[in-house]
C-alpha cells in the first residue's frame, strides 16, 4: 500500500515525493491563453455584390406591394362611401315616391279652394319637410315638351307656340336630385303648320289696326263738319 497523504503524519510540513502540487504559474498561463484565442477570430467578410443587389430588389418589391395594398384600401373605402350614399338615395327616393299620391291630393284640394285652415298648415309643413328631403317638383304650362321627362296624353295644333310645347299640367312630376321618380302628365301642342307666319300676322294686325283708326278719324271728321 502506498500512503497518498501530502502532509507528513508526524507533522505539519508537506510531504515530498513525486506528487507535488501544480505550479502556480499555470492559472496565468491560462488567463494568458483565452485572451490569445479570443484574438485569433477572423475578421466578418464584407457583403457581396449580388447579395446587396438581391436585397435591394427585394426591397423594392416589397414597397411596390404596400403601396399597392394601400392603394387597393383607399379605393375599398371610397367604394363602400359611395354605395352607402347611392344606398341611402334610393331608400329616401322609396320613401318620397310613396308620398306623391298624397301631394297630388293636396293639389286638387288646393285647387278647389279646400286648402284653409289648420289642414292647410299642416299641408304647407308636409310639402316643406320633403322640399328639404330633396324632392322637386317640375311641369308648368308652357315648358318646352321633353318626352323624358314628360307623359304626353293629349296632343293639339296651336298657331301660338313654335316648337312642341306643354299647355296644359294634368300632373306635375317629381324629382329627387337628379332621378326622376315621376313624369309630369301634360297635353302637348304643336306648331299649326296651316296658320300663316307671325311676322304676316303680326303685318296683317297692325294693317287692321291702322284700318280701325282710319275709319275712327273719318267718322270723327264727319260728325265735326255736320
Amino acid at each position: 500500500m502506498r500512503d497518498r497523504r501530502r502532509i507528513d503524519p508526524n507533522g505539519t510540513s508537506p510531504r515530498g515525493g513525486t506528487e507535488t502540487a501544480a505550479p502556480a504559474d499555470a492559472e496565468p498561463a491560462a488567463a494568458d491563453a483565452e485572451p490569445a484565442a479570443a484574438g485569433t477570430s477572423e475578421p466578418t467578410a464584407a457583403p457581396d455584390a449580388g447579395e446587396v443587389e438581391k436585397l435591394s430588389t427585394e426591397l423594392a418589391e416589397r414597397t411596390a406591394d404596400l403601396k399597392r395594398v394601400v392603394a387597393e384600401y383607399a379605393n375599398y373605402r371610397r367604394r363602400v362611401e359611395r354605395d352607402r350614399n347611392v344606398a341611402a338615395e334610393q331608400a329616401t327616393g322609396a320613401v318620397l315616391a310613396s308620398l306623391l299620391p298624397v301631394l297630388d291630393d293636396l293639389d286638387r284640394a288646393r285647387e278647389h279652394g279646400d286648402l284653409v285652415g289648420p289642414f292647410g298648415a299642416v299641408a304647407d309643413q308636409l310639402v316643406s319637410a320633403l322640399t328639404k328631403a330633396g324632392l322637386t317638383p317640375y311641369g308648368e304650362a308652357g315648358d318646352p315638351f321633353d318626352p323624358m321627362h314628360h307623359e304626353a296624353v293629349a296632343h293639339s295644333l296651336s298657331p301660338d307656340v313654335t316648337e312642341p310645347t306643354c299647355v296644359m299640367v294634368m300632373r306635375r312630376g317629381y324629382r329627387h336630385g337628379e332621378r326622376m321618380l315621376r313624369p309630369a302628365m301634360v297635353a302637348v301642342a304643336d306648331p299649326d303648320p296651316d296658320a300663316p307666319p307671325a311676322e304676316a300676322a303680326t303685318e296683317s294686325g297692325k294693317a287692321a289696326d291702322a284700318g280701325d283708326q282710319k275709319s275712327t278719324d273719318e267718322s270723327s271728321t264727319d260728325g265735326s263738319e255736320s
